[in-house]
């Protein structure tokens, strides 16, 4: 227990030191970002299965009954942030493989580390989770939509399935899975008991480490093609800025708790990275560039998100003062 207080209490220093080693890695051994490409996916999982034993299920069960949380979340996500999305992007050059791979990044929504991040801050994690599914299944439908209104029918029409669904399956669906097989055990069995103390203390350091491979791994891509993405920095800088304000100004019209506002904020600013990287790989001649842009977004949120785990908790949705009670969660349904 001592280890993962002085963890969770030390949680941006541990960020940070990830952060410099994975520049430093990117910077000095360039080559050596293919094999730690290969690391994201396993051990982003194991990151959001030791997230998952963090949730009670029996809370996990309720928070799918909390039709108020997930119309907030849908409505931010599909109805508020593409109109910001689109009125930051005027500022882009129209060079369309620059405006797609921006476009791309900011109109999904997050479906793995946000639960991270939501749980770091003293957010209402579990509500995150039981609106996954609906996340991955409407931007996996919206997308192509969005970007025809955006840019036309030939940028849609080059938008697959297969990506957002793989991930759905490998990295929330597989470490859900894992994680109530655990809890389960862990009620039944003093071995699991003691599995699941010793992947209490983890957290942090796999969201350490998905910093590490995450930035690691994409910024010799990014360092290729500096001069031509570096318009897109400050786009994403205010996507960071402006969004978690927007969600604050929501949760209080909705009456959330500062649990759920959090998590509102959270789920509402972190964006689809890791899953829209293929798809920016997969793009067919013209759209080089894109995979880059997709990257940059991720090396900023990965930074912004250090920032707001602090900040949200302590400035923007803190606790209420004491006697003074939460909104009603009675509108939950």
């Amino acid at each position: 227990m001592g280890t993962r207080s002085w963890l969770q209490r030390h949680q941006v220093a541990t960020y940070a030191v990830a952060v410099g080693l994975a520049v430093g890695v990117g910077v000095g051994r360039p080559e050596r970002a293919g094999f730690v490409q290969r690391l994201i996916e396993p051990v982003l999982a194991v990151l959001l299965y030791v997230t998952f034993l963090e949730i009670p299920f029996v809370r996990l069960r309720r928070a799918f009954t909390s039709g108020r949380f997930v119309a907030a979340a849908l409505g931010m996500n599909f109805l508020v942030v593409p109109v910001v999305v689109w009125t930051l992007t005027r500022v882009l050059p129209r060079e369309s493989v620059v405006l797609v791979g921006a476009l791309m990044v900011l109109l999904t929504p997050c479906i793995d580390y946000v639960i991270t991040f939501a749980e770091l801050a003293g957010g209402d994690s579990e509500r995150i989770v039981a609106t996954t599914p609906a996340l991955m299944l409407l931007q996996l439908l919206l997308l192509p939509a969005y970007l025809w209104l955006f840019m036309g029918a030939d940028v849609a029409a080059v938008i697959e399935a297969e990506p957002f669904v793989e991930a759905f399956l490998t990295l929330i669906a597989l470490p859900l899975a894992l994680a109530w097989v655990t809890e389960a055990w862990a009620t039944r069995s003093s071995r699991g008991r003691s599995w699941q103390a010793a992947m209490g203390w983890l957290p942090v350091p796999m969201m350490g480490a998905t910093l590490f491979v995450v930035i690691a791994s994409q910024l010799p891509r990014v360092q290729e093609s500096i001069g031509r993405i570096v318009a897109v920095v400050p786009v994403y800088l205010a996507f960071l800025l402006v969004m978690p304000v927007i969600a604050r100004l929501a949760a209080g019209v909705f009456g959330m708790d500062a649990g759920e506002g959090r998590a509102l904020v959270f789920t509402s600013v972190t964006r689809n990275s890791l899953v829209v990287l293929p798809l920016a790989l997969a793009l067919p001649a013209g759209y080089e560039l894109a995979p880059a842009v997709v990257v940059t977004q991720t090396l900023v949120e990965l930074i912004g998100m250090v920032v707001l785990v602090r900040a949200v908790p302590a400035w923007l949705i803190p606790e209420p003062p004491a006697g003074r009670p939460n909104p009603d969660e009675s509108h939950d349904g």
